[in-house]
């Protein structure tokens, strides 16, 4: 008896895509050589995806294909495609073919066929064009027509084993109800997705007025994938799915360079500014000179001559530059020379994922090194609550993948909210480095505070500082405190106002006391050299004293002898 030969197991390879995201999340795109279940909504980009998946192969990898359109004439869907830039009439003369395969009016009456002598012209068309993948569009139109279970199921049989022998990469799309996880048992041919090895669920549909697209993975044999939900859009180049980080996405490189806030002293109690490619986060309440941080980081990165993107949700790009022109700020010339890009988020419509796609891809034709976001509280109204947490967080990975430095700002009231308050960003603990900006009442004025809550992997102060606005530009002022209450606005000018007299009076008593002090030193010299006059005329007195006393006594002792002598000549005359 011969022993049995041991079977071995074949790694399935990956057919790219070209969908931005899904690749991602898929590992690599879709299994090739086997076929993928796409099922989805009205709407919910079916066609679109099938289509890109053909154009990736056509150009990228030199896979020709063929489209099989059910539902719709070729025509129309080549009109409806044309918007996306993928020059399908260059593509059709080699690498593309469309089928137009509608069911005929007298084929929907007889109701009895089979996809026998499609898929015979098929295998032909496909020998002579050498394709290698190959699309089913709307399946479900043309099994809609056979009389019976029994019968679909014969039809999808054929087609699976049909595909199996010819090794082709396929994509077979089928409507889904509005909930497809639980409707798929419910649809005549809900058993395909047992048969197929990869089964991909697209979903559309409208929260609070808002738009919203997600797919899933549901199944990938031989593959590990994302299992979970992943927002998507379509966008000027096709589908667009915002993947989260993946293993090989997760270690971005970090840099210990420093770059300028636009604000000297802020830089100083950074400890260096902001480290490149980190998220920065700057909360305040409204009129507390977020934008006008945000246009001072704006300006000294244009000034270093890197280009930078500056995304306004509150005001038109004009007004930003005309209100930020009052504090010293001036974008203008920046604009002009190119380095600086202004975009009114006015203009973008759609959820937070429209807006996280279109912010990347602007900031990608800019090639931008430095984002501003302005406010990015935005993104959590209505309709956008339960997914703005999730795209802040993929815009964090997305810049710091490509070393751009993020500064965005957000609402105070929005980031105190409690977690469940359902519109919360909760962004904090996202960015590096959260600067708050707040109000100070004292003495019937408003200042304007700023402080650091945290910048990691950094000294940072701890103090309350004072922000000055002014035609100069900005600025923070020292610290001045008093019974241990931080002094602004008027009173810290009174507080200065008072200490620098203070210091001119001590100045001018010292200038003063140096004068007194300079008389007194020119009296005591004076009269040290009197004395000295005294002490020398002293001295000569006595040593003329000690003379004339020495001379006298030498005069008198002269005298003495001199008597002496003349009495002892004397004597012995007197004897005779």
């Amino acid at each position: 008896m011969k022993s049995a030969r041991p079977i071995t197991a074949k790694v399935p390879t990956k057919a790219p895509t070209g969908i931005a995201g899904f690749d991602d999340i898929t590992g690599g795109g879709l299994p090739h050589g086997r076929t993928t279940l796409l099922e989805g909504g009205p709407g919910s980009g079916k066609t679109i995806f099938a289509l890109q998946f053909l154009v990736c192969g056509a150009q990228e990898c030199n896979e020709p294909g063929v489209f099989v359109a059910f539902e719709e004439a070729p025509q129309r869907i080549l009109a409806n495609a044309a918007g996306f830039g993928w020059k399908l009439a260059e593509l059709q003369k080699k690498k593309l073919f469309f089928l137009d395969a509608q069911p005929k009016p007298d084929l929907i009456q007889s109701g009895n066929f089979d996809l026998g002598g499609m898929l015979a012209m098929l295998g032909a068309l496909i020998e002579e064009l050498g394709a290698r993948r190959i699309v089913f569009d709307a399946l479900d139109i043309i099994l809609a027509l056979l009389p019976n279970h029994a019968a679909k199921r014969r039809e999808i049989y054929r087609l699976h084993s049909w595909l199996l022998a010819r090794d082709l990469t396929a994509i077979i799309t089928s409507k889904a109800g509005g909930d497809a996880t639980t409707s798929v048992s419910q649809q005549a041919v809900g058993f395909m997705q047992f048969m197929v090895d990869c089964a991909v669920i697209l979903n559309h549909g409208v929260v609070q007025g808002v738009s919203q697209r997600n797919l899933r993975v549901q199944k990938y044999r031989g593959s590990s994938f994302d299992e979970n939900e992943s927002p998507f859009l379509i966008g000027v180049s096709g589908l667009e799915v915002d993947a989260t980080r993946t293993q090989g996405r997760l270690n971005a490189k970090v840099s210990n360079e420093r770059v300028s806030s636009g604000v000297a002293r802020l830089d100083t109690m950074l400890g260096g500014g902001y480290y490149r490619g980190a998220s920065v986060l700057i909360t305040g309440f409204p009129g507390t000179a977020k934008t006008t941080l945000g246009g001072a980081f704006a300006q000294a990165a244009c000034r270093r001559g890197e280009r930078t993107l500056f995304v306004s949700f509150d005001s038109d790009s004009n007004e930003v530059v005309r209100d930020l022109a009052s504090v010293g700020i001036r974008l203008g010339r920046y604009l002009k020379s190119g380095h600086l890009r202004m975009v009114s988020a006015r203009t973008i419509t759609g959820s937070a994922e429209t807006y996280l796609v279109r912010i990347k891809t602007l900031a990608t034709e800019h090639d931008a090194r430095c984002l501003v976001i302005d406010p990015m509280s935005t993104w959590s109204k209505s309709g956008n609550e339960s997914s703005a947490h999730g795209v802040a967080e993929r815009l964090t990975d997305w810049s710091k993948a490509n070393g751009i430095t993020l500064v965005c700002t957000s609402l105070l009231d929005e980031i105190s909210r409690p977690a469940d308050g359902g519109s919360s960003l909760q962004i904090s603990t996202l960015a590096d480095t959260w600067i708050q900006l707040s109000y100070l009442m004292q003495a019937g004025e408003r200042n304007r505070g700023l402080s650091i809550i945290k910048s990691r992997g950094t000294a940072h102060s701890n103090q309350v500082r004072e922000l000055v606005l002014s035609d100069e530009g900005v600025t923070l002022t020292d610290t001045y405190t008093a019974a241990g209450e931080v002094l602004m606005g008027t009173l810290r000018w009174e507080k200065e106002s008072a200490e620098r007299v203070a210091s001119e009076v001590k100045e001018v008593a010292a200038r003063l006391k140096r004068v007194q002090l300079d008389a007194e030193e020119a009296e005591l010299e004076v009269r040290v050299k009197s004395l000295q006059v005294e002490l020398q005329a002293k001295q000569v007195e006595k040593a003329l004293l000690v003379r004339t006393t020495q001379s006298r006594k030498r005069e008198l002792t002269r005298g003495r002898t001199h008597m002496k002598e003349l009495r002892g000549a004397d004597m012995p005359t007197a004897r005779k």
